[in-house]
């Protein structure tokens, strides 16, 4: 099936990481000119590689998420290099793992300002240019968090809660200029971020990690964790000529582990 992906610009967040660099790949593989962002200059520049290794098309790019006043000169290297950006996935890192009570205010706000107010205002920089070309897709990854909260990921928890109601009042919003925005949900993805949960929660039960990853294997119908390249390809879809009809929608990826309906 061909995606009607070739040539277009894809901005990616996170692209250092397991998610966020399988995303990128998945693009790339569909013919996307893709920029990596990430605030960790060696990750950015790895994933690049890997792409142009591949026959693909990349530019790595420094992005600390939380310095709102950097977006203007982001974008215009960008669209100097490869035009402007078509494609949006919005990325963030996570927080510490936390209860949600307890936490000062300081706290809330920092990580309000680069998980949630980062992807506002990247958002709102390159709509115009999806609005005047008649084409956009705005893709957030998220937490499967926000549909069934997760313990001791509080601040995850509400923060990306957050941009559920923003990517669906968005949609609303701009559906008509030939923009989708959608939000998409990993489950128990086999990243480092999972890696380092699973171990987390090990000390806290005392547990070693191989046991925690066991019990959380067991309760995902498909009787694994999944792989990154597995939530790549999905978002390369959502981002594609053929989602075209898709908006305004929750996208679990995720084995089936959720349970809610």
């Amino acid at each position: 099936m061909d995606l009607g992906l070739k040539g277009r610009v894809a901005l990616v967040f996170g692209a250092g990481g397991g998610l966020g660099g399988a995303i990128a790949r998945s693009l790339a593989a569909e013919g996307a000119k893709v920029v990596a962002a990430d605030i960790v200059a060696e990750a950015a520049q790895a994933t690049a590689e890997d792409i142009a290794r591949a026959g693909g098309a990349a530019q790595a790019v420094t992005w600390d998420l939380a310095d709102l006043r950097s977006i203007p000169q982001h974008l215009a290297g960008i669209e100097a290099t490869f035009g402007p950006v078509e494609i949006l996935v919005n990325n963030t890192g996570g927080p510490p793992p936390t209860p949600v009570s307890g936490q000062s205010p300081e706290e809330w706000e920092r990580h309000f300002r680069a998980m949630v107010m980062s992807v506002i205002a990247i958002t709102d920089a390159v709509l115009p240019g999806m609005k005047a070309a008649g084409w956009g897709r705005v893709i957030t990854s998220t937490s499967s968090g926000v549909v069934a909260p997760i313990a001791n990921l509080g601040l995850s928890n509400a923060l990306r809660a957050s941009l559920v109601g923003w990517s669906k009042t968005l949609a609303g919003e701009v559906g008509r200029s030939g923009i989708t925005s959608n939000i998409v949900l990993p489950g128990r993805i086999a990243t480092k971020r999972i890696a380092f949960l699973d171990e987390q929660r090990a000390k806290r039960e005392g547990k070693n990690p191989a046991e925690v990853a066991a019990a959380s294997t067991a309760s995902i119908p498909l009787g694994r964790y999944g792989e990154p390249r597995e939530y790549g390809d999905t978002v390369a879809y959502l981002a594609s000529e053929r989602a075209s009809y898709i908006t305004g929608s929750v996208i679990r990826v995720d084995g089936g582990l959720i349970q809610s309906i």
